[in-house]
């Protein structure tokens, strides 16, 4: 506590009325409710699920309109909420490979089995602004498209096939939660993925763009991309098997990178891995980038010093509220502090003044 600003809650108070107030806005303007944030602003609502690391739109789209817009705060909100639900139990591992593709394209296939799935993209629009859009009430006369519910075989089976790329490695064991338990250095991939799972999208696209212009061995192709929802099972111990619980939508991005071989492993592709609540393919194609740059050591390739190739670098940095929370803690009252550096620097003044006095003299 701060004993520089107690007795300062009227004014806090008062900052807090005032922030509800320019929150409403005009109030001649129609109020946003839950539901349209949820529907209209979903890209949104699903990087604060992503990051908060709870899976809830209405949950999103309450903190995003808490915050004024403010994501970084919605997900520090959702995070603070996240803190206080009962843990029940445990899902078993979400089956992508069954996921109902809203979106699912290949870079480095062209016919691939199951086709290419264009779906909801601004990859392909002009980036002009859209005026009608201004026109409120007015319904865009669009075709409402379906999931593709035709099974998808991964891209990257194809190559695994001939053995030309490295093939997953899989494991019984159970994952760390590091939401549950401090990060420990070295981390193992799974923990490498939560992290990049849950940081900040700007931060892990930042990393995943230097690795692209030279700053780490990384030339990637996505081999696949898609979006869609996929059931949610837990194992019920009284029944003794798993029953749907539900859906949730994931964004998988998968990368296929140019491997010349090294000492302990021959000439091959090797992969990247990106998974994230909601569409976030921006953050999955991201996430995969520098989940590659990390494995140089499994892969025994050479470390080149690049930002992205360093672990504790990337995962003690990528945590947006982390992050947030130590640089804006420096707007807090720091009174004595700065008062203490104060005098200390006029003390150094002084005699270095008396020792340019003396010399003088």
């Amino acid at each position: 506590m701060y004993v520089a600003v107690k007795g300062g809650e009227r004014a806090i108070d008062n900052a807090h009325a005032w922030l509800a107030e320019e929150r409403r806005g005009d109030p001649d303007v129609a109020e946003l409710s839950l539901g349209q944030i949820r529907e209209q602003l979903a890209l949104a609502v699903n990087r604060v699920m992503a990051e908060g690391s709870l899976y809830d739109p209405d949950l999103a789209a309450l903190a995003i309109k808490q915050s004024r817009g403010d994501l970084i705060e919605a997900i520090f909100l959702i995070r603070a909420y996240r803190t206080t639900l009962p843990r029940i139990g445990h899902s078993t591992p979400v089956d992508t490979g069954k996921m109902a593709c809203d979106r699912r394209v290949s870079a480095t296939f062209k016919d691939a089995p199951g086709g290419q799935v264009l779906g909801p993209t601004f990859d392909y629009t002009h980036r002009l602004l859209d005026f009608a859009l201004a026109a409120e009430g007015l319904v865009p006369d669009a075709p409402q498209g379906e999931p593709d519910q035709t099974p998808m075989p991964r891209i990257t089976e194809f190559l695994n096939r001939d053995g030309l790329i490295q093939p997953e490695t899989t494991s019984d064991t159970v994952p760390p939660d590091m939401t549950r338990q401090p990060m420990e250095y070295p981390a193992s991939r799974a923990l490498r993925l939560q992290s990049l799972a849950r940081g900040d999208e700007g931060f892990v696209l930042g990393m995943a763009y230097s690795t692209q212009r030279g700053y780490g061995r990384n030339h990637p192709f996505v081999g696949e991309l898609r979006i869609g929802t996929c059931s949610v099972e837990m194992e019920i111990p009284e029944l003794g098997f798993a029953v749907d619980i539900g859906e949730i939508t994931l964004t998988e991005c998968e990368t296929v990178n140019q491997f010349t071989g090294s000492k302990t492993e021959p000439a091959q592709f090797t992969r990247g891995y990106g998974l994230v609540f909601g569409q976030t393919e921006r953050k999955a194609i991201s996430m995969a980038l520098v989940d590659r740059a990390l494995r140089w050591e499994e892969l025994g390739e050479d470390n080149l010093g690049a930002p992205a190739q360093d672990e504790e670098f990337v995962l003690a940095h990528a945590d947006n509220i982390q992050a947030t929370g130590f640089l804006e803690h420096i707007k807090l009252p720091h009174y004595v502090d700065f008062q203490s550096e104060l005098e200390l620097v006029r003390k150094l003044r002084a005699e270095v003044q008396m020792t340019t006095k003396e010399a003088a003299e």
